[in-house]
């Protein structure tokens, strides 16, 4: 068998007018869309081969859809009970009010125990995401108690960065699971990588060695609209409709963010983010344990998700908040 892998570059998505950063329009032309790896599950060492020549990995359907229908349904009906989403709950359609900071004076507490939900954990921490992990490191892997869960209500987006100051603290072996739970198509603001980014060594140098909580002056997300950054690389934008099941993988080192969320019915793009490393590397305190603090100390508290559906998101720019993550 030939073990040399596909270098076919990444097609083009035909959703024109779906594309929106930072309200900006994003031409066609600059969006490309994902390659998927998934007939290389069955051949370990290509899928790490992949890995690092792409700097991500989509993998169609490897997770269960009844697990992430149901993590779906345990999300939205803990924010029904909060009224932030219309019935049927599943279809996440905000509902313009919130009980959350009348119910749940500490919003920290409330949704630490939406995230630590026995279903959407059997979807971020269950054994299929687990193996697939240990298959990409070829050795055990472990993921990382504390997750982040989005629920990204229209209007809503994440700037382009990497991971790397958030989680390179001990060891740079760790990966990044984005998982939709749900369909998140182009318009709903899903996960986007810019293509070749994981080869941005100027970027990339400038960003080794910078621990964010360490330096929260700095700036962790770049200023662009994806358009402008991608029209000045000479690369594209790449996404795609994601489906329940799916997972995208990536390192560190490569650059990503959020499309906006233009949903015309008012859909929250949900979908969680999980790491994983490998059960032989140090681990991170500020990430593991049944009270995890994150990268700012403050732990669930500290993640947009723990605001109320109708206010506004804290953005990767800045001292004014610590530098948290979206």
């Amino acid at each position: 068998m030939d073990q040399t892998p596909s270098v076919a570059p990444a097609r083009a998505m035909s959703s024109a007018g779906s594309f929106v950063s930072k309200g900006v329009h994003i031409e066609p032309s600059l969006v490309g869309e994902y390659r998927d790896s998934s007939d290389l599950l069955a051949e370990p060492e290509q899928l790490r081969t992949r890995l690092a020549e792409d700097g991500y990995l989509l993998l169609r359907g490897v997770l269960d859809t009844a697990t992430v229908s149901a993590a779906r349904r345990e999300i939205f009906t803990r924010l029904a009970e909060v009224g932030e989403v219309r019935e049927p709950v599943e279809e996440g359609i905000v509902s313009g009010n919130s009980r959350r900071r009348e119910l749940y004076p500490d919003t920290g507490v409330f949704w630490k125990s939406v995230c630590e939900g026995p279903r959407l954990r059997k979807v971020t921490h269950g054994e299929q995401l687990t193996t697939l992990q240990s298959m990409l490191f070829g050795e055990p892997a472990v993921g990382l108690d504390f997750i982040a869960l989005r629920t990204a209500a229209p209007g809503r987006s994440t700037g382009l960065h990497f991971d790397g100051p958030y989680f390179t603290r001990y060891h740079e072996r760790v990966h990044t699971s984005w998982i939709p739970l749900g369909d998140v198509p182009p318009m709903e603001g899903p996960l986007v990588v810019v293509e070749g980014s994981n080869r941005f060594e100027d970027l990339i140098a400038g960003t080794r060695g910078f621990d964010i909580a360490l330096d929260p002056t700095r700036r962790a997300d770049l200023e662009d609209d994806f358009g402008t950054l991608a029209r000045a690389r000479g690369t594209r934008i790449l996404t795609t409709h994601f489906r329940p099941g799916d997972v995208l993988v990536f390192g560190m080192y490569t650059l990503h963010g959020a499309l906006d969320n233009v949903s015309p019915i008012g859909r929250v793009r949900l979908s969680v983010d999980v790491r994983y490393q490998p059960t032989s590397a140090p681990r991170d305190a500020r990430y593991f344990g049944p009270n995890p603090g994150g990268h700012t100390s403050q732990g669930y508290g500290a993640l947009n998700g723990s605001r109320p559906l109708i206010e506004d998101w804290h953005q990767l720019t800045g001292e004014s908040h610590a530098n948290r993550k979206t």
